[in-house]
């Protein structure tokens, strides 16, 4: 005989929902790049990205300097500009991390604010029921008033504390004091993620709508320097600024001082200058390394000074050529290299054309204070003993085929090919100042002054402002983050065993959100301060 049990009809379970791979791989990885320890992985890789553009010379601060790395490292410097060696800051590698790092942060930052904004809205949470649980306790506590005066007494204690409050009343009769105190940590940790995200925004909107550029200003009223993109040595201009967005002013350097120490190193520089903005009077203004010369829409910084030896070349038929040549700093005691160029001279005055190659040019070094054993080195960087030490060339400079060239050297393909020929053998000329020198065609080269020139760098960033603000926000969030603890203490009054309307006791527990070492001797001070409001600790 079979027997068939009856057994209630269960309904089959539902198929497992089929997740799409594809969002589940989209979502993960948002979570992962939105995490703390990937936005901390990517500031790391934004600073080791930027490495190479202290190492390297870079072509949006001095393309000069990328030109000569490029002629001393002719097989490297190629390979290192197909990974953007000399466009760190512009290259796709470093956008891209900058770019995925704005992203980590704000991922990182708007849930925790929600969340933050959440849980100050929230009212502290009930007492546990076993306090003894917790780090710290205090039991048997004797109050000196009836439980509901007690704990609106010991609430208004904790808030003149700092401490938010919430007083309860419990169903057996006795009250509660919940308290918490520490949101600021939370707060400055948040502070100071959004100061980064306003720096990256602050960094990002300063290249756009920015510009900088670099000049070396000769001192002297003949060697004036309006803002106008061709009269920079070197500039940069942010992908939303044209050139007829460049504010309008003209400097002439009137005067340069500069101290130094018995060793040579400098101690002081200060640049006096005629400023004339918008059309406007010319006014004076003096500026030194670490205090700008601010303008209406530009700053300029003092970054160094060399000096300009004055030359004066008289050709065969007598007509004379003045210029004022900067010669570039190579070490410390000023001993600067340069080169002085006269493509237009020796013009025959009868059939008023110019032989190329009856052209001259002076190649060497300048010391401001000349060695007395001959050598080629300054011993001073401040004008003592100036000395020239020159090397004649004749023929052409090659200036006019329309190659850029450095103002700086000669064109050493010229000299190889011997289109420019070295004259006066080996050993270089010497002059002093007021000193002229006699060449081989009757010709002569004057050594007649020396000038200081000051390098200027020009900058305008909209967002400067926005940044040091962002700045000192960072700081404050993080000196927040860094000092403030999160921790909570309860209170729970409950009427005396005596039944005394009068009295009532109390059990008090602390617990430290963050690792605090000091939250016991706060604890402590905070029952002895509960003390003063009407009770004091009894007997355990």
């Amino acid at each position: 005989m079979t027997v068939v049990e009856d057994r209630p009809a269960t309904a089959e379970a539902p198929p497992p929902k089929r997740v799409n791979p594809f969002l589940a791989l989209l979502r993960n990885s948002w979570r992962q790049l939105t995490s703390m320890r990937t936005a901390l992985v990517l500031l790391f890789l934004l600073a080791v990205a930027a490495v190479p553009g202290s190492i390297f010379p870079q072509r949006s601060v001095n393309r000069e300097n990328v030109t000569e790395y490029f002629t001393a490292h002719p097989k490297l410097a190629p390979q290192l500009d197909r990974f953007f060696a000399f466009d760190v800051y512009s290259s796709p590698w470093f956008a891209a991390i900058y770019l995925l790092l704005f992203t980590s942060l704000i991922g990182c930052v708007l849930p925790r604010l929600r969340d933050h904004i959440r849980a100050l809205r929230n009212v502290p949470p009930e007492a546990p029921k076993r306090m003894d649980r917790l780090p710290q306790h205090a039991a048997e506590l004797e109050g000196r008033q009836a439980p509901a005066d007690q704990a609106a007494a010991i609430a208004r204690t904790l808030r003149r504390r700092w401490f938010r409050t919430r007083v309860r009343e419990l169903p057996d009769g006795s009250w509660s004091v919940s308290a918490e105190k520490g949101y600021l940590k939370e707060t400055g940790n948040l502070l100071f993620h959004i100061a980064m995200l306003c720096v990256l925004v602050g960094v990002g909107f300063g290249h756009w709508y920015g510009w900088h550029g670099n000049r070396l200003l000769v001192a002297g009223a003949d060697q004036g320097f309006c803002n106008s993109l061709t009269q920079y040595d070197d500039s940069a201009l942010g992908p939303q600024v044209d050139t007829s967005d460049l504010p309008n002013f003209c400097l002439k350097l009137t005067e340069f001082e500069a101290t130094y120490q018995s060793t040579g190193q400098p101690k002081s520089y200060n640049a006096t200058v005629a400023v004339t903005e918008d059309g406007g009077p010319e006014e004076t203004r003096s500026f030194t390394v670490n205090d700008p010369l601010r303008l209406r829409n530009a700053n300029i910084h003092l970054l160094g000074q060399g000096y300009a030896p004055e030359l004066k070349y008289t050709d065969r038929y007598g007509v004379s050529q003045t210029k004022v040549v900067p010669f570039l700093p190579v070490d410390g005691m000023l001993t600067s290299e340069g080169v002085a160029q006269f493509p237009d001279v020796n013009i025959d005055p009868k059939t008023n054309k110019r032989d190329a190659s009856l052209q001259m040019g002076f190649e060497g070094v300048f010391l401001p204070t000349g060695s007395t054993d001959g050598s080629a080195r300054s011993e001073y960087p401040d004008l003592r003993n100036p000395v020239l030490y020159l090397t004649a060339y004749r023929g052409d400079l090659g200036l006019d085929v329309g190659i850029p060239g450095s103002v700086y050297a000669l064109d050493r393909g010229q000299i190889d090919s011997g289109e420019l020929k070295k004259l006066g053998g080996d050993r270089p000329y010497v002059l002093k100042q007021g000193e002229k020198l006699a060449l081989d065609d009757g010709t002569t080269l004057e050594f007649v002054g020396v000038r200081k020139f000051a390098t200027l760098s020009i900058r305008y960033d909209p967002t400067q402002f926005v940044l040091l603000i962002a700045v000192v926000l960072g700081l404050i969030g993080l000196m927040l983050s860094l000092s403030v603890h999160r921790r909570r203490v309860w209170f729970r009054v409950a009427p005396a065993a005596a039944g005394d309307p009068g009295s009532s006791v109390i059990e008090a527990g602390g617990l430290p959100r963050t690792d605090y070492p000091g939250f016991a001797d706060e604890f402590a001070s905070l029952t002895r301060g509960v003390e003063e409001v009407g009770f004091k600790e009894g007997t355990p």
